[in-house]
């Protein structure tokens, strides 16, 4: 399968004729585009929702009108641009719920779904007479991982910062919308938060600065991509912070690279963090690390 990152000069055109789905969906397979892309595009090009697969294939003779097609061939050439499926359509499911996203904020992938799980597994069940657990999203973006964890346990406190005011507005939007009561902070990472918390997560950039893969995602915002020579510059950081903001027992839970977490435990052990370990994602890889810390005050 061709990758449409790099599909952006090819010779396929989109015929000025009625389309039918099927017709649109074979057209989108000759220029390269991943079938379920496709078929997303194509929902969002008739205005249904974005899971609705089975929608197209009993509707799959339909022919799109005039201005469908148009919406149809600029949401190819968008996609064959490189461009995310998730900003194209402005929209996309995480955990459950149905995000508003756009190139303000990082494209929410389903490997973030794992920091979320453990994020959960940490909580103690919820009881009338146990206080509400406090917990800090750090880099949250769109709100993914903050809200997701504020619809699975509305008893939580849960506090979401990023340092892009971009970000912050795309996040809260999206709270508002799903009426989920998280309270947004515009600070770089924890300066501007005291705690404790029982629990902090962050999804933050870990990228190298030279990566080569950062051409791949030069729709997205880089300053949540990239973080130093090694891509750890930001982890360390928060790694440094916590354990001022933690509540003694507290969790440090952080998504990283597929590479990275051996560095990562090292870095959570040197900093006195203790029941150290990592997750897997989707595909079997070590994609969150976290710990334990255990306080003296």
């Amino acid at each position: 399968m061709k990758n449409p990152n790099n599909m952006a000069g090819t010779e396929a055109k989109l015929d000025t004729k009625d389309h039918t789905l099927t017709q649109c969906l074979r057209q989108a397979h000759a220029m390269g585009l991943v079938r379920v892309d496709a078929q997303m595009l194509l929902l969002h090009t008739v205005g249904r929702p974005l899971h609705d697969r089975a929608w197209l294939l009993a509707h799959d003779h339909e022919s799109l009108t005039p201005a469908q097609q148009a919406t149809w061939q600029a949401a190819l050439q968008r996609r064959l641009g490189g461009e995310p499926v998730a900003y194209i359509t402005g929209q996309k499911d995480f955990f459950g719920l149905n995000l508003a996203v756009d190139a303000r904020v990082l494209d929410p992938r389903p490997d973030t779904e794992t920091l979320v799980e453990w994020a959960l597994a940490t909580l103690p069940p919820p009881h009338a007479a146990s206080p509400s657990w406090r917990i800090l999203d750090l880099g949250t973006g769109s709100g993914a991982v903050a809200l997701a964890l504020q619809h699975a346990r509305p008893d939580a406190q849960i506090w979401a910062v990023d340092t892009s005011e971009d970000a912050l507005a795309v996040a809260s939007a999206n709270a508002q919308r799903l009426q989920l009561p998280v309270q947004f902070v515009h600070s770089h990472w924890m300066d501007a938060l005291a705690g404790p918390f029982e629990l902090i997560v962050s999804n933050p950039p870990y990228v190298a600065d030279q990566d080569p893969h950062l051409t791949a995602l030069r729709h997205e915002p880089i300053k949540a991509l990239a973080s130093g020579i090694d891509g750890l510059d930001d982890i360390r950081l928060i790694i440094a912070q916590a354990p001022s903001r933690l509540a003694s027992g507290g969790w440090l839970l952080l998504e990283h690279g597929w590479d990275q977490a051996q560095t990562v435990q090292q870095l959570l052990r040197e900093s006195g963090f203790g029941q150290v370990q990592s997750r897997q994602d989707l595909a079997g890889v070590d994609r969150c690390t976290g710990g334990c810390f255990e306080s003296e005050r």
